[in-house]
């Protein structure tokens, strides 16, 4: 009987990806690979319809089942209530899921997306073992899984400490303020109260699956296998199985972009990438002064650029608009330069521009697919972080990682445009900005060979399908937990 992982991704882009790069580790090592998803009507998003179309047409060997999409089930929009949402809709369709695996056959272990948690409670009962695909890094995942403790021991408001540091163990102090934001609402609101149950829950998993590198994450690997770590309760395994980068579907046919054949006629190393994600939106103010910025440089770039959002709530904002260039951004700018510069709406092949010889330096918001895009090009970096957990991404690209330097101002809400110009001077003409780059190609080489022969990332994947069929050897000589009376999941 075939041996059948069943995949739970998550609902956003930055989510999806990682998991399908992981099917395909476990198509390439001899497993069965199926994908329980959650309609992906509920992410309107065209990028994410697309990811997923992406995968299914690339790797027709992966079983594909939809979910029924539940009566009332709230759409995901970019707002303060998204995680609250997801988690209503992970809620939603439990019983949906339950129903898929218990009609499937040969079921080894169910890997879910570490904001989907709350499938255990129907995974578990039917003694599949459960995983955790976390698609940030290790240094987040330490501070994720101790949080939920430090926070209901706080005798004030994380949001009132400000920059104060907290301490996590085995971790730099972090600024209170760097917490995503659903950590610093109110201690009792829906959504900050859903958001540590989400958190608590992801040791409850038998194993994690961690989309990093040991080079890469050292002191954080190092603290996640301590027991001082999680006091009173038991840290599961953790696998650092990346990096995964990249797009689904990247091999199917398809037109080049017309940037990268812009990127073609520039010189090596001599362009800036400005790129923000799938749900990075600045105002118009913002966009001008990056726009400013560029241009004072004198440097090359590329620019990526989504619709504004309005400070003025009466004024409808739709982030899948395309922007017009005309009208946001200061005037003659495409005029004086063009030649140097380039603006691309809406979206770039990102991973193809930064491994792309020409290109110099990327301006990110911090995203951790994006930050992995950028060390296995080896690009160093300039740090914009906009939301989740982009800002503890931040101080372990400038600190630790040493890839990277800050836009001073974006706490503040606005990143002016003498600072646009001084970093990008400083990333592309100093001798600070060669010391990044540096480091960049190091961390490059070590994440190339992370997945090797005898690489960490690939004997973690090994130890990781190693367990699973331990455990599954201790649920058929009755040792481990036992299937629910009519439950006709196989596990032989």
């Amino acid at each position: 009987m075939e041996k059948t992982v069943v995949l739970y991704p998550g609902f956003a882009v930055s989510h999806f990806v990682p998991m399908m790069h992981l099917a395909r580790a476990l198509l390439q090592h001899g497993h069965a690979v199926s994908v329980a998803l959650v309609d992906p009507a509920v992410n309107p998003d065209a990028a994410f319809g697309a990811a997923v179309a992406r995968a299914a047409a690339s790797m027709p060997s992966i079983r594909f089942r939809t979910l029924p999409l539940v009566e009332g089930t709230p759409t995901l929009t970019p707002d303060a209530q998204f995680v609250l949402r997801y988690l209503d809709v992970v809620g939603r369709h439990n019983e949906h899921l339950r129903d898929f695996l218990r009609s499937s056959r040969g079921v080894r272990a169910v890997v879910v997306d570490s904001l989907s948690v709350e499938a255990f409670g129907v995974i578990k009962p039917l003694g599949i073992p459960g995983y955790v695909l976390f698609t940030s890094n290790a240094t987040a995942l330490a501070a994720f899984v101790q949080l939920p403790a430090v926070l209901a021991e706080a005798q004030t408001s994380i949001k009132d400490l400000g920059d104060a540091p907290i301490e996590l163990f085995g971790l730099r102090p972090m600024p209170a303020s760097h917490l995503f934001g659903e950590m610093l609402e109110d201690p009792e609101s829906d959504v900050c109260k859903a958001t540590m149950t989400a958190l608590y829950g992801i040791p409850e998993a038998d194993g994690i699956l961690v989309n990093t590198f040991e080079a890469l994450d050292a002191r954080a690997v190092a603290a996640l296998g301590d027991p001082r770590c999680l006091p009173g309760r038991v840290m599961p395994p953790v696998y650092c199985v990346g990096p995964f980068v990249g797009g689904v579907g990247d091999e199917l046919p398809k037109q080049r972009h017309g940037c990268l054949a812009w990127l073609d006629g520039q010189p090596d190393r001599s362009v800036v990438f400005l790129c923000f994600g799938s749900a990075g939106h600045h105002s118009e103010g913002q966009i001008k002064e990056i726009a400013v910025g560029l241009e004072n440089s004198g440097h090359r770039f590329l620019w990526v650029v989504r619709a504004p959002f309005s400070d003025d709530p009466a004024k409808p904002f739709d982030p899948r608009a395309d922007p017009d260039l005309d009208a946001i951004l200061p005037d003659g700018f495409l005029d004086r330069t063009r030649g140097r510069g380039l603006v691309v709406k809406q979206w770039a092949p990102q991973a193809d521009v930064l491994r792309h010889a020409a290109t110099g330096a990327f301006v990110t918001h911090c995203g951790w697919n994006s930050v992995l895009e950028g060390v296995t090009a080896g690009v160093p970096m300039l740090c914009w972080p906009l939301y989740a957990e982009q800002k503890m991404n931040k101080m372990f690209m400038v600190e630790e990682m040493g890839v990277a330097a800050e836009m001073v101002g974006w706490q503040l809400g606005l990143v002016e445009a003498a600072e646009v110009e001084g970093k990008v001077r400083m990333v592309m003409e100093t001798e600070e900005g060669r010391e990044l780059r540096s480091r960049a190609s190091a961390h490059k080489e070590a994440a190339a060979a992370a997945w090797d022969d005898g690489g960490s990332s690939r004997a973690a994947f090994a130890r990781f399908l190693s367990d699973v069929e331990r455990r599954q050897a201790r649920v058929r000589s009755g040792d481990g937990d036992v299937l629910h009376e009519g439950c006709c999941v196989s596990l032989l």
